[in-house]
């Protein structure tokens, strides 16, 4: 790589081009890095291995992913090495569940700074901050104000490793080229006081602005990223849910954009749904969905779950009258005087109503979706009561971290006499009931947005719609084979994750070249022409 100029520690200080170890002795040479690395010269899968003995020295999941990060700031290709070798183990260290605790305690663990912190005092000077970014061909930027991170609410700057984590999945799991991805903390405040009187916090010591402000803040930067990084693709994640829902309606028309609490959550929803559909031998449009929360994500999973109704033939009426909603004050019911009018879309006439076994015996759900971010309010009786007016109960507990899920996969098989059809936001462990073993699905969003925006690099759409979404959930559910669906599994095996995601990303993309929705010529092969795209953890020669 002759366009390498860096030398001695400032390369070894580099990610992007550190091998750490693995240096030939004609590099070190070239590249004056003798005396300044052991004399071992080793192989990126020697090197491999010792990451695996470091982790397997840790004391818990955090300890874990603190390493990792660490070894992210310093070693990028090892670093993707070591996920893309086992997926199934690290993106659960790297990301969901572990990251909610990494941001819970982010100002304490802080080892050094990754991505951008723009702060509502640059609001006139996004663009000149933009401009000290090392990278200019930016394609996707993953911006997060942490006003709603996971279960865990309100924790503002803290909420940074959820952009990093999301970017590194894209990677991860779909081989996006990691320099064209820029993790973003758009820090307006937080609401969290004893966050804000921590000594180690690392953000804004302000409570956030009023609704006005929060859209001139995020006008400001929309237009700065767009000018600064022409054509990039912005992932709005974990915003505060009525920031996030008006956002993504401000802007959905404008730019290349998405939010994936709102559209990934409600693919990945849909994907395991039609695998479910598929076991059970029913159509989607039969079905009716009960969510318990209706924030963002509720929001968003009833909105395309609406869209993929009307898609099979049915009136957006007939759509909606399938799906109930229920927030922390109850039903949302046509006699509420306290909705916004995203909920009001959903508001039946109905009896009012606090009790999730009370709508459950009036609406006879078959589906039961929980995005409350309360643990345990799937009770045993709610269970019990979905199993008996169903054969095989979808149930959905998605809230995370671990404790929130609103029922665990025991309780779930256990009260359904193992017939339930059961995925969790987060990764539960094999349960075994009377004799068989039930392996829990995971409906986590990871098996969508890389897709998604993998096919975004490859065909570069001037937007991103639901259909894409869509397009996406049939093809992950396409990709569940038999074996599985026996076992009562609702998505693909992680461990295969990235030849899921590149054949789901095949998929969107042939939809969005159909849809003449492409700035790019379609090629003749896509598949072929996305793999020739795909980043590969391996070291290059600096010297050729």
């Amino acid at each position: 790589m002759k366009h390498v100029k860096l030398k001695g520690a400032e390369l070894l200080n580099n990610p992007k081009y550190n091998k750490d170890t693995a240096f030939s002795a004609a590099e070190r040479e070239a590249f004056g890095l003798e005396g300044l690395v052991p004399p071992a010269i080793d192989t990126l899968e020697r090197q491999l291995e010792r990451v695996g003995h470091h982790l397997d020295a840790k004391s818990s999941d955090l300890e874990q992913y603190i390493y990792l990060m660490s070894l992210a700031g310093r070693n990028e290709t090892l670093f993707y090495k070591t996920l893309m070798s086992d997926p199934a183990r690290f993106v659960p260290i790297v990301y969901d569940p572990t990251v909610a605790y990494a941001c819970l305690a982010f100002g304490h663990i802080f080892r050094h700074s990754s991505g951008m912190y723009l702060t509502r005092d640059m609001k006139e000077r996004y663009l000149e901050v933009f401009r000290n970014w090392p990278v200019k061909d930016v394609r996707f930027i993953c911006v997060s104000t942490g006003g709603r991170i996971l279960g865990l609410g309100d924790i503002g700057a803290n909420g940074m490793g959820i952009p990093i984590g999301k970017l590194q999945l894209y990677t991860a799991c779909a081989a996006v080229p990691p320099e064209s991805l820029l993790p973003v903390l758009l820090d307006i405040g937080t609401t969290n006081a004893p966050l804000r009187a921590d000594p180690l916090y690392l953000g804004l010591r302000q409570p956030p602005p009023e609704d006005d402000e929060v859209d001139a803040i995020a006008d400001a930067f929309v237009a700065a990223a767009n000018e600064a990084f022409p054509g990039v693709c912005i992932h709005f994640e974990d915003w505060k849910g009525v920031d996030a829902m008006r956002l993504l309606d401000r802007y959905r028309d404008k730019i290349l954009c998405y939010n994936d609490d709102i559209q990934g959550t409600a693919s990945v929803v849909i994907a395991g749904l039609t695998t479910a559909m598929q076991i059970k031998r029913e159509k989607l449009t039969d079905q009716r969905f009960l969510f318990l929360g209706a924030g963002s994500a509720g929001l968003g999973i009833s909105n395309m779950i609406v869209s993929a109704l009307v898609q099979q033939g049915l009136s957006e009426e007939e759509a909606r009258e399938r799906i109930w909603l229920m927030d922390s004050k109850g039903l949302i019911e046509s006699g509420r005087q306290d909705i916004n009018r995203w909920k009001r879309r959903f508001a039946h006439e109905a009896k009012a109503s606090t009790s999730l076994l009370e709508v459950v015996k009036t609406f006879k759900p078959s589906v039961l979706i929980g995005v409350s971010t309360c643990g345990g309010l799937f009770t045993d009786e709610v269970i019990k009561e979905m199993a008996r007016i169903n054969q095989q109960p979808i149930i959905f507990p998605l809230s995370n971290p671990t404790e929130r899920a609103e029922c665990t996969p025991e309780a779930a098989y256990t009260h359904s006499g193992g017939r339930a059809l059961y995925a969790a936001g987060v990764q539960f462990p094999d349960v075994e009931l009377h004799g068989k073993r039930f392996h829990p699905s995971q409906a986590n969003n990871f098996y969508i947005f890389p897709a998604v925006s993998l096919a975004v690099y490859a065909t570069r759409p001037q937007r991103i719609t639901d259909a894409m979404f869509i397009a996406a959930a049939a093809a992950t559910a396409d990709q569940v084979d038999q074996a599985s669906r026996d076992k009562g599994m609702l998505y693909p095996l992680q461990a295969n994750i990235l030849e899921t995601e590149v054949t789901t990303a095949v998929r969107v993309a042939e939809f969005i070249f159909e849809q003449g929705q492409a700035s790019v010529e379609r090629p003749v092969d896509i598949r072929a022409w996305i793999e020739g795209m795909l980043y590969s953890p391996e070291y290059r020669n600096l010297l050729d």
